[in-house]
């Protein structure tokens, strides 16, 4: 039977399979065709103000519901997510990067057609270096195989891949072809069976051994499977920022987020001072590892990713990560007493009479401490409002999203939209510096479109705050914007103008009873003002410039 199903069709079919519900992004001629194709299926079009915005707000909804899916056209709306399909590659964030081309038929001279750069090939060329998978939709007969590899690879690597579709290409009918199962890539028995075994008898030796779980833990759902691991033993449980909330911070046996000497300190010393330690999917990253002021000894460690498995100075090839935690499930691990840890402090309840003093990046953070609620998802862009934000009790796990690895500033925003539409029983707070406001927060608009109800939190230190402290200088200072005013120009939204104690107090209970549409506190702080984190951080960038 002849199929007539057309390669769009198609690459949208493949995509509500696989659980994606929204796409991203802004639309353009190469695309309109496809754009319609969106809009008369089950995906809902999330049309937002710029293609960067889209792309963060694609990596957010990726890292809540397992894909995203930003669609945009050739060249100048593809090579503006660029920077953000880097962040989503180096952060394992599975975003599908759709981006409208020009038709094949179009391309015959090789004529200077509008947004064209150099080749016709040169925006493929250029995210072949930041996707671990992409395609051109040229030929029909291999176009549903195509899509099918590709989409496997996001899921399979939890990295960002890239379809290009010519826009003679959108209605053609592909040829059929079996949809491949999702197969397990099994390990090999024998390198499993001596990893697991060499394993086991490390942790079952051991007096003081500590589970550091990182983000792959999240990208690959398996925060279940660790936290059986850490009741069926009582090792306690560390994370990395990267990390943070894939445990919830509540559970007895969590420590706090280990970041060397730019952490809490008794969490440094607890984790430093093991004789067994189980990084389970971390990046050994200058971030989580606190500028590499991390003492961690390789040959007290058991350092398991989705790309390496290394016992003490041990290296075994093709093992599953998924495969050697469940093996750990299943292996004979004793089970001890759970002894005395450093625990992360539980949210002071706030001061009965907030006064006049001025707001501080400590009176905001431990303030915020005794607001979050578990329905709440932390959004926090780069800076003060990331480290910050690392000392922030979360309830839940899966409930604080951050770019800590990459560090691309103006994340906030838009991640908190694509958080909301990821899930929509938790609602955004988000942390972000008035620098990376001013990249992305108008975004507001887009939040405001589709009815969300984030709460943003601006911390409005009249620059750039982290470089301020490393090397200051006028090239640190932003315009300083009435930002509590935004609500004015998009008809909608409160905003708060925050100077002292008790106006933050007024405006989170206000904020927190306002649920029809975002809440906006511009909370006016210092330009010297920073969290212990961020004093620690930029001490030891300084020693580097």
């Amino acid at each position: 039977m002849k199929n007539h199903t057309g390669i769009g069709e198609y690459l949208i079919q493949r995509l509500c399979a696989y659980g994606v519900r929204h796409v991203f992004g802004i639309p353009g001629d190469y695309v309109l065709s496809f754009y319609e194709q969106l809009r008369q299926s089950k995906l809902q079009i999330v049309n937002t103000c710029d293609e960067q915005g889209a792309g963060f707000a694609a990596d957010a909804y990726a890292r809540v519901r397992g894909l995203g899916a930003v669609c945009v056209t050739y060249c100048v709306g593809g090579l503006k997510v660029a920077n953000t399909t880097a962040e989503a590659f180096a952060e394992k964030s599975p975003v599908v990067v759709i981006s409208g081309a020009p038709g094949m038929k179009e391309r015959e001279k090789n004529p200077l057609l509008h947004h064209k750069v150099r080749e016709f090939d040169t925006q493929k060329k250029v995210f072949e270096q930041i996707t671990i998978a992409s395609t051109v939709l040229s030929d029909p007969q291999t176009a549903f195989q195509e899509i099918d590899r590709v989409l496997h690879a996001a899921i399979r690597f939890k990295r960002p891949v890239y379809i290009e579709l010519p826009r003679d290409r959108v209605a053609v009918p592909g040829i059929a072809h079996h949809q491949p199962r999702e197969i397990h890539e099994a390990s090999d028995p024998h390198a499993l069976s001596a990893a697991l075994e060499e394993a086991a008898s490390m942790i079952n030796s051991a007096r003081k051994p500590v589970i550091l779980a990182d983000v792959e833990v999240h990208r690959f759902g398996m925060q279940d499977q660790l936290l059986k691991l850490a009741e069926k033993t009582n090792i306690p449980v560390a994370a990395t920022i990267l990390g943070k909330s894939v445990i919830g911070e509540q559970h007895p046996f969590y420590l706090g987020v280990y970041e060397g000497a730019l952490g809490r300190e008794e969490v440094r010393q607890y984790v430093e001072s093991s004789d067994c330690l189980i990084m389970l999917g971390a990046f050994l990253t200058d971030m989580n590892l606190g500028l590499f002021t991390a003492r961690l000894d390789p040959a007290r460690s058991i350092y398991a990713t989705s790309e390496k498995l290394s016992i003490r100075y041990h290296n075994y090839e093709d093992v599953r990560f998924k495969d050697f935690v469940g093996g750990l499930l299943r292996a004979r691990l004793r089970r001890r007493t759970l002894s005395r840890i450093p625990r992360p402090k539980r949210p002071a309840l706030p001061a009965q009479q907030a006064g006049a003093k001025p707001i501080t990046v400590k009176r905001l953070f431990e303030r915020l401490n005794s607001f979050l609620r578990d329905d709440t998802v932390v959004v926090a862009d780069v800076g003060d409002a990331l480290f910050g934000a690392a000392d922030l009790f979360i309830h839940q796990r899966t409930e604080f999203l951050g770019p800590a690895y990459y560090a691309s500033m103006g994340f906030g925003v838009p991640a908190g939209i694509g958080a909301q539409l990821g899930n929509p029983k938790l609602r955004p707070v988000v942390l972000v510096g008035d620098g990376g406001f001013q990249m992305t927060g108008m975004e507001l608009a887009t939040a405001v479109r589709y009815r969300l109800n984030p709460i943003v939190i601006v911390l409005n230190n009249r620059g750039y705050g982290t470089e301020r402290h490393m090397q200051d200088g006028p090239y640190n200072d932003v315009l300083p914007w009435n930002y509590y005013r935004l609500p004015e120009i998009l008809g909608a939204g409160r905003g708060f103008a925050i100077n002292t104690e008790a106006e933050l107090e007024r405006a989170l209970v206000a904020s927190e009873q306002q649920t029809d549409s975002f809440c906006l506190l511009d909370v006016r702080l210092d330009p010297l003002d920073r969290s212990p984190a961020l004093e620690r951080l930029t001490k030891r960038l300084a020693e580097r410039i």
